[in-house]
């Protein structure tokens, strides 16, 4: 390994299962010598990405919460979109949880996440937690804005390519401009969906309401749909608005 790529592995070891690790630990998940792994990680040190704890243990460090600050306070979408997710959560009326989320690589990520006061379930989306790409409302309507180009590459990396049902679904939702799903992610709940497209910004987002299945009847997703659809715009409307101030 060299460069980032030798710093990204070192860092990707830690999660929730595991977070603390030794060097030489490092070294053996890794398969590369205690020496290169120890260069790694006092580099790591020394930018405040990694930090010191008892035992020869290392833990992530301070610096991922400056930079999260920094995220929330100049990523366009979520200057954008946090009130208006807030503002929808609120006119649901219903027990719900609202997402924004966008593509991270080859999966989705939730940015942002706000739940109503009366929810009492949580979905597995939460804000930073990358998620399946070609699974539930939230992750499909991203998939079916996507450039063609785009969308077969990333389609062939989840093994999708050949499947002519799964391209006919993307295509469906294109065209209806939302996505409706049921026990796709979590087992007795249901996630509507609507995209958020900037092409001058580079984004292909969505704007998500997770709701309890057997509260989702005819009437509640039509009327969820509708304010989906008009809080995506509202979002859209001001990524446009923030990207012509800047110019």
């Amino acid at each position: 390994m060299a460069g980032l790529q030798r710093y990204m592995a070192v860092l990707r070891l830690f999660g929730e299962a595991v977070g603390t690790w030794t060097v030489t630990d490092m070294a053996e998940a890794l398969g590369v010598p205690q020496s290169t792994v120890y260069r790694t990680v006092r580099d790591l040190l020394a930018a405040g990405l990694l930090e010191a704890t008892a035992d020869a243990h290392y833990r992530l460090g301070p610096a991922f919460i400056e930079f999260d600050r920094l995220t929330r306070l100049t990523d366009p979408l979520l200057r954008a979109g946090a009130h208006v997710l807030e503002q929808t959560v609120a006119q649901a009326r219903m027990p719900c949880v609202g997402l924004l989320s966008r593509l991270y690589d080859d999966q989705v990520m939730c940015i942002a996440d706000t739940a109503s006061g009366d929810a009492v379930f949580r979905p597995s989306y939460e804000r930073g937690r990358p998620m399946p790409l070609t699974q539930g409302a939230t992750s499909k309507v991203i998939l079916a804005r996507l450039p063609a180009r785009r969308l077969t590459k990333l389609l062939a990396i989840s093994g999708k390519t050949a499947n002519e049902g799964f391209k006919a679904e993307l295509a469906a939702i294109r065209r209806q401009g939302f996505c409706v799903g049921r026990g796709e992610i979590d087992r007795g709940l249901a996630g509507l969906a609507a995209p958020i497209v900037c092409e001058e910004a580079g984004l292909v987002a969505s704007l998500s309401l997770v709701v309890e299945a057997d509260t989702l009847d005819e009437a509640n997703e039509q009327r969820l749909v509708l304010l989906l659809v008009s809080a995506a715009a509202m979002i859209e409307g001001a990524l446009q608005r923030h990207l012509a101030n800047a110019a």
